[in-house]
């Protein structure tokens, strides 16, 4: 279980912070003075050398994005230059991509942080720079709700690259390219030109992920413990019908792959705060705006507890919560994590994807009437960050191509690399888990400078 520090402030972590930035420029500039685009996406990397890695190219935007979030904080324009350039040079396949659900991944962290940006006055507005962002998010999101199986007459999903009959929980943060379309005014328009609200796709494809890839304890099956998610749902395309949960890269369909929970715990918080600038009106026909926002904060709370509850002391988890050799770990949960151990590897990934979502949520319970609860998710985040922002976790080699070490990718496919000597894979980094750690990063420095949070929907002008 995690043990907070009460202490700890984004202000405590301001050195840390600005120690990573420091870390993270040489990276970016060394990857980007080394890499060929043709040889496709980075995605991880194997012996300190970020290498592609085919399976779909979700991770492009992380790159460009990262360098979006250096500059943010360092100012230093060569990062804007990198990020503005390869935007425009190698990001349009993935605003019409429809064969995948990683939308929110590649073109709300490029296009869209850009868009933010400049309606904040960081970058100076340019007419024409504006209108581009504009029409790639709105086309993102179309495109992206585009991937619909229809279970019934108000429910559905964006469903995976694995097909129509396949919901991953990977894709509530792909509702982000819904929610910036819907909010630049965008539809989706189908067949006899009949207009698709992008809002009522967002709800719907929630709804679905939180009836059937979130557990709440009530007796779905043997392993319904609440707040432990599935990483795949399965339906017959037929008639719609639910038939069992399923994993890509977790142990298995009845375990919890830490990183899906991730995708969950920070999904739905940053979805709160954009549901909470939506009018009554505007949500009425879903069912209202206190309904919705109920429905998406018991998720939250669920996957938070149980991310509190099955993770070490110092808030980084290993793999997979069922993972079979952590039997060998003893109390494992009882002290910090163990990078190096001989039986199940960390992964860091999911700490930094976790840790922003228990800021979301803790920050948004604070704001509401529950400090008590909303203060133990926002000091357990801070617990986190001050851990992935140091050694082990930090990587201080400046030939090392990776920020954030011990992250993993698909451990049942056997993609990581285990380095000499070892039994697990360790001691690598991938572009998830070095985007959400300067995401993390970011969010803690705005708020240690006392500037409003950084949300993905922050893109309208004055």
């Amino acid at each position: 279980m995690i043990q907070t520090n009460p202490s700890l402030t984004p202000a405590s972590l301001l050195p840390s912070i600005q120690r990573l930035f420091q870390f993270s420029g040489e990276k970016i500039h060394r990857l980007q003075n080394r890499w060929n685009p043709e040889r496709g996406t980075p995605v991880f990397t194997i012996k300190g050398e970020y290498t592609s890695r085919g399976w779909t190219e979700w991770t492009q935007g992380f790159q460009f994005g990262g360098a979006i979030y250096q500059f943010e904080v360092t100012r230093d324009e060569a990062f804007l230059d990198i990020s503005r350039r390869n935007t425009v040079e190698l990001m349009a396949s993935h605003v019409t991509h429809t064969g995948v659900h990683d939308h929110g991944f590649n073109n709300v962290s490029t296009y869209g942080n850009l868009l933010r940006l400049m309606s904040s006055g960081v970058i100076p507005f340019n007419p024409w720079e504006k209108n581009f962002y504009e029409l790639a998010l709105k086309a993102s999101g179309a495109v992206q709700a585009m991937r619909w199986t229809q279970l019934g007459p108000d429910q559905g999903y964006v469903y995976s690259f694995n097909g129509p009959h396949s919901l991953f929980c990977d894709t509530i943060r792909s509702m982000r390219a819904l929610a910036v379309s819907h909010q630049l005014g965008h539809k989706l328009m189908s067949e006899m030109d009949r207009p698709i609200s992008l809002l009522a796709r967002l709800l719907q494809h929630a709804e679905s992920t939180a009836r059937y890839n979130v557990y709440f304890g009530e007796g779905r099956d043997v392993y319904d413990i609440c707040g432990r998610t599935a990483h795949e749902s399965i339906f017959n395309v037929k008639d719609g019908a639910y038939r069992c949960p399923s994993s890509q890269q977790g142990y298995s369909p009845f375990t919890t792959w830490t990183r899906g929970l991730g995708w969950v715990l920070c999904g739905y918080p940053e979805q709160i705060e954009f549901l909470e600038t939506l009018s009554e009106a505007e949500l009425a026909p879903f069912g209202g705006k206190e309904k919705i926002l109920a429905r998406f904060l018991g998720v939250a709370e669920a996957v938070a507890d149980f991310y509190l509850q099955y993770t070490p002391t110092d808030g980084i988890p290993y793999w997979d919560t069922g993972a079979p050799g952590l039997v060998h770990l003893g109390d494992y949960m009882d002290r910090p994590a163990e990078p190096y151990n001989d039986h199940e590897p960390v992964d860091s990934s999911a700490a930094a994807i976790c840790a922003q979502g228990l800021l979301r949520l803790g920050s948004y319970l604070k704001r509401t009437g529950q400090p008590e609860k909303g203060t133990r998710y926002y000091q357990a985040a801070l617990t986190i960050a001050q851990t992935l922002f140091q050694e082990p976790y930090l990587s201080v080699d400046s030939t090392h191509e990776g920020l954030i070490l011990h992250s993993v990718y698909h451990r049942p496919n056997g993609w990581d690399h285990i380095p000499p000597g070892r039994k697990v894979p360790c001691g690598e980094a991938s572009m998830w888990g070095d985007y959400h750690a300067r995401e993390l990063a970011v969010w803690l420095y705005r708020e240690a400078h006392n500037q409003p949070n950084l949300r993905f929907f922050d893109i309208r002008f004055q």
